[in-house]
């Protein structure tokens, strides 16, 4: 068990990296994705877009508003269209405009995206139960609630000062 001291002390620049939260969640989350990638590869899917479909079919029968969708996948809008583009192109999801802002769009899952998706929905299955398999089905299902208390979490947006004083 780290000693209070040791928690609050910055750590010597040899250490940072095996200190630093973020860098342990990025390794982590690209060991994950080529995971993920790798097995929906066969749809022609990465796991980005995988979770984009994914989410707009979780919304339910009312498009979200690009708002929306890029609130609950934690993402600013303009990375979210980026994402959304090669979709659109591919006609998996479209974008249409509101009768009563024609500026405020919504993304539609088309027919050929709840295919995709379903289609997609197997590999991803098989994905989970290889992590889950190797690392355990309960750490994993913990791992998760962690994580998205993480995302859900909005008072970790803006940095506050440093509780450590040099």
């Amino acid at each position: 068990m780290p000693r209070t001291q040791d928690i609050l002390s910055p750590p010597t620049s040899i250490d940072t990296q095996n200190h630093c939260n973020c860098t342990a969640l990025r390794k982590a989350s690209r060991r994950l994705s080529h995971l993920y990638d790798s097995v929906l590869a066969p749809s022609g899917l990465k796991s980005t877009q995988y979770s984009i479909l994914s989410e707009i079919r979780r919304l339910g029968e009312k498009p979200p508003t690009m708002r929306e969708l890029a609130d609950a996948l934690v993402m600013d809008r303009s990375t979210l269209g980026h994402n959304l583009r090669p979709l659109e192109r591919d006609q998996l999801v479209s974008l249409e405009a509101a009768e009563t802002d024609r500026r405020r769009k919504y993304v539609v899952l088309t027919r050929k995206g709840r295919a995709a998706f379903a289609e997609s929905n197997k590999l991803w299955h098989s994905a989970q139960v290889l992590f889950e398999t190797n690392f355990g089905i309960a750490k994993a299902a913990e791992l998760r609630g962690i994580l998205l208390g993480i995302a859900a979490d909005a008072t970790l947006t803006s940095p506050t000062p440093n509780p450590v004083t040099r």
